[in-house]
């Protein structure tokens, strides 16, 4: 092994933190100290260290639930890795990570996930924002051989290699994922050679040979810095301790190849080395254990005497924060134009006065949007910033999450949102959860957009809504307009704000006109409209519900029957009291959504409604939704299937009378 003593000091002592911090951690697992799962990176120590020996502090690294040696090889203290583990205030995330949950952005540790192969998408995304940025800083992704066979492993290297990005992707094959090995789950047991199936460079290393790691690391970070785009390294490591600690480790491997593989110990060969080189003396290399010994143990005691976090934050950065007040939006005065180019108006407004928005989805470049929704934007800004994709929805949802992650504002165009769920995972445990993880240190500006609804025979798969699913999780502000006056003022906010949200707008309302004025503004989240006044009863309808119910509301007028129409706008967060102050007007109330009805929006109003205003209803709440089935083709099938003016008009009666 070819080393200097200077950086051969320095990669014994960033091992040696490593193995000494996880050996610490796995004694605490044993006293109980740590209270969940504790995935430990002994016999892994080399490749961190050889890997990050290269990155600046502005460099970011995506990692896996194998992540402490990441952490700490990219200047995360012990102390505060410990202090994660044992749930305390002090630790990096703030106790509301543990083992599988490492934060710390400040020095580019971006986060570890639980789940595997989001990382990959991830540093991806890291890549484009410094792409978008003109910077040179390199995203790293460090995941295990599991992640191979993974959808996220084929859309990552992909993207990355379609787009040259400044990714190194470093997969740490310990040959088992979890206890399945990886000969017997992969039809090519050489990772590396995958790399050119993708256009991109794929290096095979041993992964115990800190030296080789750190050469082949070094070119690839070169390469990444210079624009030659992406390289995979692959690392052919063993680890030496349980999947996590306290787990069965022989029923799948042997004490036999644990042993052997303990042989081969990379801080045992750097050590051998670096003596052998006469670039160390065995008391130079017992000064570093000593002094590592000392700092791990001291973290550890000041983790164990640290506070816990206090319970009143559990709920404590789920969202960004109110931000600056917003300005009332103007009368919607006399111009007219399209629900559409209400939104393309305030996309354009927004990119140019915001260098770091750009806009990825299928056909939104040249062409323009299946709808039209970014015609126009590729001629003023090109390739980069209106992004083409390929079809690969997990992917650049991913790569959008870690992009928003690394200082840019990613808008990703779904077409549909039914197209959306083949990125749930990406969402729900990624999008949705990046800012309370990372104790609100990192922000998520991404905007999610699809079109929604029943119409034009579309059938089943083009005619998704799923914004009682989306607004059920915590992280995701969900909007609903049905004019283009709000689709305008909430697509502002939305590009202003610094929280995921995801924008459902109609395929029956995209093409239908509204005044809307031409300046810029605001419409805040959370605020209702009331679309008609009224005193008999309260109709609460969504999107392009609102619109059937205002032309019932007309003809029941006639007859004398006075009908207030409200429009929540959004439905995360949801505006009960103006639902709430209607209804005390009222006593009845009527909720209409297009959707099927079981665990749906409609419930959850007419819930809240029965438990905090019951005494201010004159008849039972109703409910009016779509049939709990899927959207079929045919137009008199598809007609069934959703409400109408006519079945909101029976409803309406019917409250009426009770």
């Amino acid at each position: 092994m070819d080393v200097t003593r200077e950086s051969g000091l320095i990669l014994y002592r960033r091992m040696q933190l490593i193995r000494q911090t996880e050996l610490a951690l796995a004694r605490a697992h044993q006293r109980g100290l740590v209270h969940g799962a504790c995935h430990t990176y002994v016999g892994q120590e080399a490749i961190a260290a050889g890997v990050c020996h290269h990155l600046r502090r502005e460099d970011v690294v995506f990692s896996t639930h194998r992540g402490h040696g990441h952490a700490l090889a990219k200047g995360m203290e012990p102390g505060e890795l410990i202090a994660e583990l044992f749930g305390k205030e002090t630790g990096c995330s703030g106790g509301r990570g543990g083992s599988m949950h490492l934060f710390k952005p400040e020095i580019g540790m971006m986060g570890t996930s639980g789940i595997v192969g989001p990382c990959i998408l991830q540093a991806c995304g890291g890549g484009y924002s410094f792409k978008l940025l003109d910077s040179d800083n390199v995203a790293v992704a460090f995941f295990g051989d599991g992640a191979v066979n993974n959808g996220a492993f084929h859309e990552g290297l992909n993207m990355a290699a379609i787009w040259k990005l400044p990714v190194m992707f470093v997969c740490e094959n310990n040959q088992f994922a979890t206890e399945v090995p990886f000969d017997y789950s992969s039809g090519n047991p050489h990772v590396a050679q995958r790399a050119e199936q993708y256009g991109i460079c794929g290096i095979e290393v041993n992964g115990n040979n800190v030296h080789e790691i750190e050469q082949a690391a070094g070119r690839a970070v070169e390469q990444a810095r210079q624009g030659g785009g992406p390289t995979l390294i692959e690392c052919k490591t063993y680890r030496t301790r349980a999947h996590a600690e306290g787990m069965a480790d022989f029923t799948y491997r042997t004490r036999e190849a644990v042993d052997q593989w303990k042989e081969r110990c990379p801080i045992e060969q750097l050590g051998q080395a670096l003596i052998k080189a006469d670039q160390a003396e065995p008391g130079d290399l017992k000064a570093i254990e000593d002094e590592v010994a000392e700092q791990v143990a001291l973290g550890q005691a000041e983790a164990e005497q640290a506070a816990w976090p206090d319970s009143a934050t559990a709920t404590d950065h789920v969202f960004s924060g109110a931000g600056a007040a917003v300005p009332d939006p103007p009368e919607p005065g006399d111009r007219e134009t399209t629900f559409v180019g209400a939104t393309l108006e305030a996309l354009a407004v927004e990119m140019k006065r915001n260098p770091t928005i750009f806009v990825m989805g299928e056909g939104i470049g040249q062409r323009g949007g299946n709808f039209g929704t970014t015609l126009g934007l590729y001629e003023e800004h090109g390739a980069t910033r209106l992004c083409d994709t390929p079809i690969c929805e997990r992917g650049f949802v991913g790569l959008g999450c870690g992009a928003a992650m690394t200082g840019s504002r990613p808008v990703i165009d779904f077409m549909f949102v039914d197209f959306i769920n083949d990125a749930f995972g990406e969402i729900v445990n990624q999008v949705a959860k990046m800012q309370y993880m990372s104790s609100g240190r990192l922000k998520i500006p991404i905007l999610l957009r699809g079109c929604i609804g029943v119409g034009h025979s579309a059938a089943t798969h083009h005619s998704g809504n799923y914004a009682s699913i989306y607004s059920h999780i915590p992280g995701i502000r969900v909007l609903l307009p049905s004019t283009p006056y709000d689709a305008k003022g909430l697509f502002h906010h939305a590009l202003r704000c610094d929280d995921p949200v995801l924008f459902l707008e109609h395929r029956e309302l995209m093409a239908t006109r509204g005044c809307v004025p031409e300046t810029d503004y605001e419409i805040p989240f959370g605020q209702a409209r009331v679309a008609r006044e009224g005193t008999d009863a309260t109709v609460v309808a969504l999107s392009l519900m609102v619109h059937h119910t205002l032309t019932v509301a007309e003809k029941l007028a006639g007859e004398g029957h006075s009908i207030e129409v409200i429009d929540p706008r959004t439905v995360s967060p949801l505006d009960f009291d103006t639902i709430l102050g209607s209804v005390a007007r009222t006593g009845r109330l009527l909720v209409v959504d297009e959707t099927f009805g079981p665990c749906g929006l409609a419930s959850e109003i007419a819930a809240r409604v029965a438990d905090v205003g019951f005494d201010e209803l004159d008849a039972p709440v109703r409910r009016l939704n779509g049939a709990h089935a899927p959207v079929p083709y045919s137009p008199t099938l598809e007609q069934a299937v959703v409400p109408g003016a006519d079945t909101i008009e029976a409803a309406i009666r019917a409250l009426l009378e009770e």
